[in-house]
């Protein structure tokens, strides 16, 4: 069979920018395919402040290249390229008034222009690389014009003949700020002609809505979140466009690069372990309290969140929770950065229980995320909206037992434990009610007073799959239909 030459595009691509899932996902699913014998190339923006070119090796690849942005205007931008790994290349698209001013990946005013010129950049790109592209797989919002722009304003006959596919990593994130707060008159109708770059226009439109619209396939990030998507409670005023489109609506979960994420290899955490060994992660653990100021006994259950502190991932559930929860005798590690009025919260509840609560900032302490894992006993996500999720498939690599809510990739991934039947690798509530969730915990920390049963849901859950393997190998049967979609169009 003929290899598929494909080329993710991305706002984010770990290890060189990351805020979430979507730069992990991004980098280990363009290594997955390119481990199964297929031409994969990487784009993503230069963000100087924050991306080391030294320490990558990332070179010049072109200088100056003038970008269309309007009638009678352009942007000039510069072109580098490194490598992911060998026979991989990443390109990165330079441009200093765009990405080279803030010492973060989000949060301008400008945002939606900033990603209107990626966009542009990025196509321009392919068009100098002219290597005949079967599929452009555009990443979540920031990429959200590019099945557009190839669409109706590309001009390359080449080009013309990829198939776009469109992945939705998070609904709720559709352009620059929430998009509920645009007022209606202003709202994306997204069938509109794209404006220019410098016009005001910019700032309103949805480029999410305008990918599920012109993309030749459209996918979510588990099978879960592509049928909730198609509902009013999920579908974040989009669930109408996404049922007319549903023939072209898949879903595929993630998975986790277990080169990446392998407590028998992990040089970060305090004392590497396997199955075999499992005993050993005991001293993760006494790092872990020590690190948070905890009382030092293993005996006591340790539950972190490793997460963006915002309200959909359930930060307020818990905050309302927090006395009943501690009052099981818990310890709770926070590691992440959010939402202020949140976190001021936290360091409240932090400033009253310094022996059993500790709140951290992911980027201060990035370097530290495995030892998290690797230390605590259980892992709290108690989200509202979860498309997938990774954080349960690293905490159940390194046996550290998910407590879940029912929803989206947390549904697929974690089955609720039976003691009796020694079924399930986690605790799964499924309403999102604090009852529910200290219910779930309660069950939890229950269990774990049981260390021999306890050890065997370890054991279990760092001996199911989650790599790319799988997940990989459907998004290369998707990579097939879109193309076939594609050439039955032309």
């Amino acid at each position: 069979m003929k290899k598929i030459n494909v080329v993710h595009i991305a706002a984010e691509v770990a290890p060189y920018s990351q805020t979430g899932g979507l730069g992990v996902v991004t980098r280990s699913l363009s290594k997955a395919i390119h481990r199964l014998k297929q031409h994969v190339t990487v784009i993503t923006p230069l963000y100087e402040k924050i991306i080391d070119r030294k320490k990558y090796k990332i070179k010049i690849f072109q200088r100056n290249v003038a970008v269309k942005t309007g009638e009678n205007k352009e942007v000039l931008v510069d072109f580098y390229r490194g490598y992911l790994r060998e026979g991989l290349p990443i390109y990165f698209i330079g441009q200093a008034k765009y990405f080279g001013r803030w010492p973060k990946i989000y949060g301008t005013s400008n945002d939606n222009a900033r990603y209107y010129l990626f966009s542009l950049a990025a196509i321009e790109l392919l068009k100098i690389l002219n290597q005949h592209f079967d599929v452009i797989h555009c990443h979540d919002w920031h990429t959200g014009l590019i099945p557009e722009l190839i669409k109706k304003r590309n001009k390359d006959k080449t080009l013309n003949k990829a198939a776009t596919l469109y992945t939705i990593h998070n609904l709720m994130y559709q352009m620059n700020g929430a998009w509920w707060n645009v007022p209606k008159e202003k709202r994306d109708s997204g069938t509109t002609t794209l404006p220019d770059l410098d016009s005001e226009e910019v700032q309103y439109l949805n480029f999410a809505k305008r990918a599920i619209i012109n993309a030749d396939l459209i996918n979510a990030v588990s099978e879960n979140y592509a049928q909730e998507i198609m509902t009013k409670q999920y579908g974040e005023d989009l669930h109408l466009l996404l049922k007319n489109r549903q023939d072209r609506l898949f879903g595929v979960i993630n998975g986790i690069d277990y080169d990446d994420y392998n407590p028998a290899k992990d040089k970060n955490i305090k004392q590497k372990y396997n199955v075999l060994t499992i005993e050993q992660k005991r001293k993760n653990k006494d790092w872990l309290q020590k690190h948070c100021g905890f009382t030092n006994d293993p005996r006591q259950p340790l539950i972190a969140m490793v997460a963006r502190i915002v309200e959909q991932k359930g930060f307020d559930l818990v905050q309302k929770s927090i006395d009943a929860i501690l009052a099981q005798g818990v310890q709770m590690a926070l590691l992440g950065d959010g939402e202020k009025n949140l976190i001021t919260e936290f360091k409240k509840i932090e400033k009253r229980n310094p022996k059993q609560f500790s709140v951290k900032s992911y980027n201060a302490h990035k370097k530290h995320e495995t030892r998290y894992y690797a230390g605590a006993d259980m892992i709290l996500l108690p989200s509202r909206l979860e498309p997938c999720g990774i954080n349960q498939l690293i905490s159940l690599r390194y046996g550290c037992v998910p407590i879940v809510r029912k929803i989206g990739g947390l549904a697929e991934t974690v089955d609720n434990y039976d003691p009796e039947k020694k079924t399930g690798n986690g605790f799964v509530f499924d309403h999102y009610h604090s009852p529910d969730m200290l219910v779930a915990i309660t069950r939890a920390v229950e269990n774990f007073r049981y260390p021999k049963s306890w050890r065997r849901l370890m054991i279990s859950g760092m001996k199911i799959s989650n790599s790319w393997k799988i997940p990989a190998s459907k998004y290369i049967l998707l990579y097939q239909k879109a193309i076939k979609e594609k050439n039955e169009k032309i």
